[in-house]
């Protein structure tokens, strides 16, 4: 198989993350022959990708409407002897529909889709979801499938491949104080955190109302961190100080160190609203860090509830608290949700789990 995985994404989020894990392990399985990754020169993608010494083709991305670039692209395919593309979102699903309907592109193309999000709003979108040349369309959990089903007519072309993460880069387990050090914490209160963009889907509302309640019960002695950025970001902030939170909620901003800072939480509190899956969530089983996690979405193909962790109502910060207190104050059940999650890890979404699945299903439909 000779890949290109190609994304128009300038940002630097779960996904895009995905499209290196892949990139290294079907590298490591030896699964293709050579493989590239298309993106902007200008995206976190380009850099990430550059550094690890990967194939990258860069572009100056305009618009996911120009033909010229579309022209471009089947040429790239073309001098490769690209096998199959894998798109990886929706700009550059337009590009390679582009390229391959009116420049006559012959490689076959893939879809993997992420989002739960209706994409029948108008005949384009209608109409490069049921593009002929997209042979399939990989989803991340089946709520993902639900929300496609609107405007793709060949239910057929779905399937399900979940998420993935790099237990490798996961390795610390036991929390060393670093977060008590930094942020000068008493070291016998507990962490109660959240590694999230401050977007609207994320529901830190429901968060911030959850520790309004925690701290008015006073039955758990925590600080509670919210790790992060984004343009809700100081919305929230003065949410926290409304609500007299800022004593109890501590900001770090975006950080680079999450590998390190994750398992120093006790627990992590995960209110997303509508999640495709929560690739954090997976993270969260490689430190070993118990879950309460909104039952949203695809949350419920990741969190087992009562076996690897507990699921809350959605939205319903009472619910929330009823369960971080019932979890914090249970060793038993935090020990054997932790140990749970990391097997339910192990079995089901490390790179090599996902990335065989992954290539099986491209092998399917590759230009032979």
């Amino acid at each position: 198989m000779r890949l290109i995985q190609f994304t128009a994404s300038k940002v630097w989020r779960g996904h895009e993350q995905k499209i290196i894990y892949l990139y290294e392990a079907f590298k490591d399985e030896g699964y293709v022959e050579d493989q590239w990754i298309v993106c902007p020169i200008n995206s976190e993608i380009y850099k990430v990708a550059a550094k690890k010494g990967l194939q990258v083709i860069p572009f100056e991305y305009k618009s996911e409407y120009s033909l010229s670039y579309a022209k471009e692209f089947k040429k790239i395919a073309k001098e490769i002897n690209a096998s199959v593309i894998f798109i990886h979102n929706s700009k550059a699903h337009t590009l390679a529909v582009l390229a391959s309907f009116i420049f006559r592109m012959k490689t076959p193309l893939v879809l993997c889709r992420t989002l739960i999000k209706r994409v029948d709003t108008n005949f384009f979108r209608k109409w490069k979801y049921n593009y002929k040349g997209i042979k399939k369309i990989i989803c991340v959990s089946h709520p993902v499938i639900e929300s496609l089903k609107f405007a793709v007519k060949d239910h057929s072309r779905f399937t399900v491949i979940g998420s993935v993460t790099d237990v490798n880069k996961f390795k610390k387990q036991e929390a060393t104080g670093l977060l008590h050090k930094e942020y000068n914490i008493s070291d016998d209160y507990k962490l109660i955190g959240n590694i999230a963009e401050f977007t609207g889907f994320k529901d830190h509302y429901t968060w911030v109302d959850t520790v309004e309640i925690l701290v008015k019960e006073n039955k758990i002695k925590a600080k509670y961190i919210l790790v992060g950025k984004g343009k809700l970001e100081q919305e929230i902030k003065d949410y926290v100080e409304s609500k007299g939170l800022s004593d109890h909620i501590i900001f770090t901003g975006f950080r680079k160190d999450i590998p390190d800072i994750l398992p120093e939480f006790d627990l992590f509190m995960f209110t997303s609203n509508n999640e495709p899956t929560g690739g954090v969530l997976l993270e969260s089983y490689a430190c070993k860090v118990a879950i309460v996690a909104a039952d949203a979405g695809g949350v419920s193909e990741v969190i087992v509830d009562g076996e690897t962790g507990l699921l809350a109502e959605v939205g319903n910060p009472k619910d929330f608290a009823i369960k971080v207190t019932q979890l914090l104050n249970d060793k038993t059940m935090q020990d054997k949700f932790t140990k749970n999650g990391y097997q339910y890890l192990l079995n089901n979404f490390t790179k090599k789990v996902i990335a065989k699945k992954m290539y099986e299903e491209l092998s399917k439909h590759q230009l032979n």
